[in-house]
């Protein structure tokens, strides 16, 4: 049977209850962890969107709804990770280092009670490496990302978001996290993601950006 809602004038209507952000990120995700499993296991080439679709339990119009291409289907757990460093480096007290904030507070994936989000997002970074579509994708959203550290640095060094130094720090903050995690990526793929390759993550990643943002210890930063 059919629901009535009620609309803003008070007349009944026909169709299930609007989703909620958070049921369509939830189901974005969902969808992404198959898509994922489906691409390591048989490629993205000859996986189709029915698949995954099939997979998540979700229709095809639903799917093509949330993703406009199949490989766009990794970018929900993809963003899970630049979330993770996008969220340590907005909590970062101002009487810390940032070397010191990031290997007392940083996880590689953002919301992860387990290691399971991490594992499956090593995977896609790993098949970005062999698949120029995921690849893309990949790069779209670290580039996007930049901003965010743009704004960051520049709050913290007192320049505007538009300085030129402050916009070199950002993008090479961003390639430093870009290689310290397809060196997690490639560290992982025989024996999967223990302690020991997660404390090495954030020493690389610490001692990478102390480097690179070093001209913040003139403005009381790292």
């Amino acid at each position: 049977m059919e629901d009535f809602m009620a609309d803003s004038g008070g007349v009944p209507r026909r169709g299930r209850p609007p989703v909620s952000d958070r049921q369509r990120q939830q189901q974005r995700l969902v969808i992404s962890r198959h898509a994922v499993r489906l691409f390591a296991e048989q490629g993205v080439a000859a996986t189709a969107g029915e698949q995954i679709a099939r997979a998540a339990g979700v229709s095809e119009r639903t799917l093509w709804r949330y993703f406009p291409t199949k490989e766009s289907c990794v970018e929900p757990l993809l963003t899970k990770m630049i979330d993770a460093f996008q969220t340590v480096l907005h909590a970062w007290p101002p009487e810390l280092a940032l070397t010191e904030h990031l290997r007392a507070a940083y996880q590689p994936v953002l919301g992860s009670s387990s290691g399971v989000d991490v594992e499956t997002v090593l995977s896609v970074v790993r098949m970005t490496h062999g698949e120029p579509a995921l690849r893309a994708a990949y790069l779209a959203l670290r580039e996007r990302a930049e901003d965010t550290f743009t704004e960051v640095l520049a709050e913290r060094m007192g320049v505007p978001a538009d300085a030129f130094e402050v916009r070199v720090q950002a993008a090479a903050m961003n390639a430093v996290l870009k290689a310290a995690t397809d060196r997690l990526a490639h560290d992982t793929a025989q024996n999967g993601v223990t302690p020991q390759t997660l404390q090495r993550h954030r020493e690389d990643l610490a001692n990478a950006l102390s480097l690179v943002t070093r001209g913040l210890s003139d403005r009381g930063g790292n």
